[in-house]
């Protein structure tokens, strides 16, 4: 008999919330405050690019363990010099939590909401506690309990985030469904056992690049928003 569900782990940057375009406007409200003009959704994009990057240096041991809001300052300070702009530390730390005012997809809110009332729902991101516990204020997100990566002192997709997920739950890895809008998330959360569910984000990386649903059955569900993926496992 297949395990019973009873614990929802959500991915958080593109599945819950979007990132792009709310980084986009808080880049072009800075641009707006200090007189500067730049190409800011190709700023946006290339800030997001270097996340992976600096997690795998700090895998190779090239850096000590470091917070996701770190390696993010890192990044910016490196893309701002780039771009000749010269920011004291206080506006770039006041840029950086940009990633703290992230805003939900439209359907984020309701949907988690129906599904809290069935299931544990909680974050499974690689964003620090503090970033995620000031994004659920901001955005309204209605989470159980904000757990993340920063917990296991491993980022994912490794396999002891999504262990450790289920083991602070209290619950078997097969009770818990990991969410996200990426497949290779749910891949390897598929490797450590957990059961996924996989939603579909399109516009996540803005009009320029075309996403493509995973085939049929690649993953336990497949679900448009997160309120079809309420009525699929609510019904």
């Amino acid at each position: 008999m297949t395990p019973v569900v009873r614990a929802l782990a959500f991915d958080v940057f593109g599945t819950v919330v979007d990132w792009r375009s709310s980084v986009i406007a808080e880049l072009e409200d800075f641009g707006t405050r200090h007189g500067v003009q730049r190409d800011w959704a190709a700023f946006a994009d290339d800030w997001r690019a270097g996340y992976s990057p600096a997690m795998d240096r700090v895998r190779r041991g090239e850096l000590p363990w470091t917070r996701i809001d770190d390696l993010h300052r890192g990044r910016l300070v490196e893309l701002l010099s780039a771009a000749g702009i010269t920011v004291d530390d206080a506006g770039i730390d006041e840029l950086n939590r940009a990633w703290h005012r992230l805003n939900p997809w439209p359907d984020a809110v309701a949907g988690l909401t129906r599904l809290k009332t069935r299931f544990v729902i909680t974050t499974l991101s690689n964003g620090n506690v503090s970033l995620l516990t000031d994004m659920a204020k901001h955005a309204g997100l209605p989470w159980d309990c904000v757990l993340s990566a920063e917990l296991f002192r491993h980022y994912k997709p490794d396999r002891e985030v999504y262990l450790g997920c289920a083991d602070l739950l209290g619950v078997a890895p097969e009770e818990v469904m990991m969410v996200a809008a990426h497949p290779s998330d749910l891949r390897a959360a598929r490797d450590a056992g957990l059961r996924t569910g996989f939603v579909f984000r399109p516009a996540e990386h803005g009009p320029n690049r075309t996403l493509r649903r995973p085939a049929e059955g690649e993953f336990d569900v497949l679900a448009d928003d997160f309120c079809d993926l309420a009525d699929q496992l609510t019904a």
